[in-house]
This record gives structure tokens, sequence and C-alpha cells, in this order.
């Protein structure tokens, strides 16, 4: 296999970086996934990279809807203090909101403690952003039959790019 397709194992080389170039992230090693809709990458970036060869650089910008998506101001939440445990810090997640509905599944980042309030944001750490996606491709293969059933490739490294 000599082109990415779909059902075939990809990896990548990877750096995200917002459309001052300023660089986000950069992939340490190649990051494998499962390409042909399976959701193991954005859609406009598997759209980039179809069809292209191993060793092709791939430079992919996508607006935020296309990526992170819009930044959703009714995302933000100002919560008790209370609500939340002792050992609480900037930075952390939250699936849903504590004490909230259980049907949450938003992953809600704490941005700022105030006194007796917490105040939460549920929109991606790129929400709004536009992002530019640099890629070389280092390898494709045939995915194997479980990798389809499972809907995600086998990555021998166990690395994903986590974005924020």
């Amino acid at each position: 296999m000599s082109a990415v397709g779909r059902d075939t194992v990809v990896a990548i080389d990877l750096e995200l970086a917002d459309f001052r170039c300023n660089l986000l992230q950069r992939s340490e090693h190649p990051i494998h996934y499962l390409h042909g809709g399976y959701g193991e990458v954005l859609p406009a970036l598997e759209r980039a990279l179809e069809g292209k060869p191993v060793g092709a650089r791939v430079i992919a910008r996508l607006e935020p809807e296309e990526a992170f998506g819009d930044y959703d101001e009714t995302l933000l939440r100002v919560e008790p203090r209370a609500d939340f445990p002792d050992e609480l810090q900037v930075g952390m997640r939250f699936e849903g909101v504590p004490g909230g509905d259980d049907d949450d599944e938003t992953i809600y980042a704490v941005t700022d403690i105030a006194g007796d309030k917490v105040v939460l944001d549920g929109n991606h750490p790129l929400a709004g952003i536009g992002v530019e996606f640099r890629c070389t491709v280092r390898e494709v293969r045939t995915a194997t039959a479980e990798e389809i059933a499972r809907g995600a490739a086998d990555d021998p490294d166990g690395l994903a790019l986590e974005i924020g």
C-alpha cells in the first residue's frame, strides 16, 4: 500500500500551528490512525491526506468550524466552589458539572477560581481558532480486520496527539 485511502493505517508526523504560525504542538513520534471516516482525525484533515503517498508533505489550513468549532459562550459556567473537591486547580477537567445533570458528558476545564465560585469552560481549548496542520506521511499499510471492526488503528507506541 503506497497511498492514503479508505481502510488504511496511516502514520504521520504532525505539527499544529495557529494562523500566525505559532507552533501549538508537535508529535515526537509518528501518530497512527485509521483512515476512512472512523473519527480518529478531523474530517477536513483526512480529506487533505486522501490519496497522498508516503513521503508527502501536507499542509491543511482549517477554519474554526472545520477544526475545533466556534467558541460557544453558552458552554461557560459559574458554579459554587463547594460542589468541587478540596484539591481544585485551574486547568483541572471534569466530565459534566459536579452536582449537575448526570447526562452531561461535556468536558469542562476550570479556568478560574474566585472566592466561592468556580468558572468552567466546556469549549475545546482551540475553539474559535483557525489552525494549520503540517503533516508528513511516514507509512501507509492496509488495516487489519480487527482495526476496521474496532474503528481504530493499532498504535505501536500508544501515541495520540493531545490538543489542549
